[in-house]
This record gives structure tokens, C-alpha cells and sequence, in this order.
């Protein structure tokens, strides 16, 4: 009986040191990918948000644009007033008179009051059209120089990923703080 164990033993040794020396190279196998997938895991990906409507609203250089653009149009949107306010007056004055009025003199008051009002309309539509027009150059200019700032940001804090608005994302991604700062400081 004690030469059945022995060899028994023997033999059960042998297996289980062959089944160690096959297990472990394949636990070794099977483990490696795991743990390079664990150390590509914990090299973390840098995401940053940028609210581009609060640059454009809220950074010294949209604020800039926008007196700039305030300054430059004011005088016409004076004059557009005071037509305006010429166009009521005519208005008023043939309302007020139309009654005593010879048919001759109602008819070209009218006249007059229609193409003051086609004046008006005129240069009021051509004023938006140039002020819409300036306000694009200027606030292109004021997005091509934030995203210089992002760029800067995102190099200098290792970001992987800068994107410009999205629907959702978590308050601790969003650098558009961080590029305001650089932006009122980069006049």
C-alpha cells in the first residue's frame, strides 16, 4: 500500500508540477494584455470645453469689438433717428391737415411721406446690412484669436481633446474660464 501511495504521489507530483508549468505561462499570457490594457487605461485623456458664446459675450476682446462697433455706427443710427422722426412729424402734420387740405396739396404731402418712408427703409436696411457685415469681421477676428488661446491652453495643460460647445458635459472639463484669463490678458 505504501508503494500504491508513493507512486501515486509520484505521479500526482509530476502532474501537478506539469499542469504548474503549463498554468503559468498561460496565467502569464492571459494577464499581460490585461495589464497593458489597464496601464493604457490609466494614462488618462485630457477633454476640455470651451463655451464659445461666453468668449464671445464675455472676453475683452468681444467687448472691444462691440464699443468699437457702437462708435463706428453711431452718427448713421443718429441720422436714421432723426429720419425717423422727420417721417412721424410728415405723418402727423398730413393727418392733422388732410381735412383742409386742396386734394393737390394731400396728394404730394402723401407723395412726400411715402418716399421719406421709402428713405428710411432704404438706408435703415442698408445700415443693418453694414453693421451685420462689420460685426462679422470683428468677432471673426475675436474667435480666430481665442482659438489661438485655446491652442496655447491646451498645449501648455497637456489637453488631448479641446472641443468648442457641446450639448452636455461636466462642469470640471469646461476651461472656458481658463482661456477668458488668457484672453484679457493677452491684449
Amino acid at each position: 500500500l505504501r508503494t500504491l501511495f508513493s507512486v501515486g504521489s509520484t505521479i500526482a507530483g509530476r502532474v501537478l508540477t506539469h499542469a504548474a508549468q503549463v498554468t503559468i505561462p498561460m496565467l502569464i499570457g492571459a494577464t499581460l494584455p490585461l495589464a497593458a490594457q489597464a496601464e493604457a487605461q490609466a494614462q488618462e485623456v485630457r477633454i476640455g470645453i470651451v463655451n464659445t458664446e461666453r468668449i464671445l459675450r464675455d472676453s475683452a476682446p468681444a467687448k472691444a469689438a462691440e464699443i468699437k462697433l457702437k462708435q463706428e455706427f453711431v452718427k448713421r443710427d443718429e441720422e436714421l433717428q432723426k429720419l425717423a422722426a422727420r417721417l412721424k412729424e410728415t405723418n402727423d402734420k398730413l393727418e392733422r391737415d388732410s381735412a383742409v387740405l386742396a386734394e393737390t396739396d394731400r396728394t404730394k404731402r402723401q407723395r412726400e411721406a411715402a418716399e421719406l418712408d421709402r428713405e428710411l427703409q432704404r438706408r435703415t436696411r442698408e445700415f443693418r446690412e453694414d453693421v451685420n457685415q462689420r460685426k462679422n469681421e470683428e468677432l471673426s477676428q475675436v474667435v480666430e484669436r481665442s482659438r489661438k488661446v485655446i491652442r496655447q491652453v491646451a498645449e501648455q495643460e497637456k489637453y488631448d481633446l479641446v472641443v468648442e460647445d457641446a450639448i452636455y458635459f461636466n462642469a470640471r472639463i469646461d476651461i472656458t474660464d481658463k482661456v477668458l484669463r488668457a484672453l484679457n490678458g493677452s491684449k
